[in-house]
């Protein structure tokens, strides 16, 4: 039994919508494609779809039963001749996981020619009535498990710090004023002693001045001129603002009297 339940039986509903971008078998005129729907021994067919060239509609509904372990459906695109035989444009492979699980599908499904070259694309449109959704979904046959990265099985690296601080205000009860750099050991007493000894001055001191001091000369010596006497008596003022010495005003001049 399979993660989808029991689908030995069941019925699946298959409308081929049409066709995009098909590969271009005729050179002169358009082509008249028809897609062919094959599952174990079910085989249907669609009508000719007359000048559709590459880009046919159908709209063809179709019921095929489904056989339990098979979960592919061929899907070809043919061009239909009435001198020739048919020329193959594309096929390729339709999923059914999908649809089993959800109980709806509407995909586009690539196409290949005998080379492996792009073809075009066929859409569908399926319906399973009886779809059982399981907890969780299975992984499509289609790929292959990935181990995982060899970085998941490491821890992640820490955040890393952001370049700046928020200094909260010196009044904010939640601030302790700490000093930016670390503080300096105490410095240990007596300080410890130094590796190299103390060495001695590379010279000695010079000798004392062969010659002694010389006291100051004492008396100081008598000056080279003698000092010169103040001219005396004094020389008279300017006559033009010199005044008589005596009182003031002055007493009058006698009087002559003539005989």
């Amino acid at each position: 039994m399979s993660v989808y339940g029991l689908i030995q039986g069941q019925l699946l509903e298959i409308t081929v919508v049409g066709c995009n971008k098909l590969r271009n078998t005729e050179w002169i005129s358009r082509q008249d494609p028809y897609v062919c729907v094959d599952y174990a021994c079910s085989k249907h067919r669609t009508r000719t779809r007359h000048g559709g060239g590459r880009d046919p509609t159908f709209q063809e509904k179709f019921e095929i039963t489904l056989v339990e372990g098979l979960l592919e459906i061929n899907i070809t695109v043919w061009n239909n001749n009435k001198l020739t035989s048919d020329d193959f444009i594309g096929n390729g492979k339709v999923l059914l996981q999908g649809v089993l699980f959800q109980g709806y599908d509407d995909s586009c499904w690539p196409l290949q020619d005998r080379k492996g070259r792009h073809a075009g694309e066929v859409r569908l449109v399926m319906h399973y009535a009886n779809a059982k959704k399981p907890k969780t979904p299975p992984a499509p046959l289609s790929y292959a498990a990935t181990p995982p990265h060899p970085a998941a099985l490491y821890p992640p690296p820490p955040y890393p710090q952001p370049l700046y601080h928020h200094h909260p205000s010196p009044y904010h009860p939640a601030y302790h004023a700490t000093p930016s750099y670390p503080q300096q050991p105490p410095a240990s007493y007596p300080p410890p002693p130094s590796s190299y000894p103390q060495q001695p001055p590379a010279y000695p001191p010079p000798p004392p001045s062969s010659y002694p001091q010389q006291p100051p000369a004492y008396p100081p010596p008598p000056p080279l001129y003698p000092q010169q006497p103040a001219a005396y008596p004094p020389p008279p003022p300017n006559p033009q603002y010199y005044y008589p010495q005596g009182t003031y005003p002055p007493p009058p001049h006698p009087q002559h009297h003539m005989f």
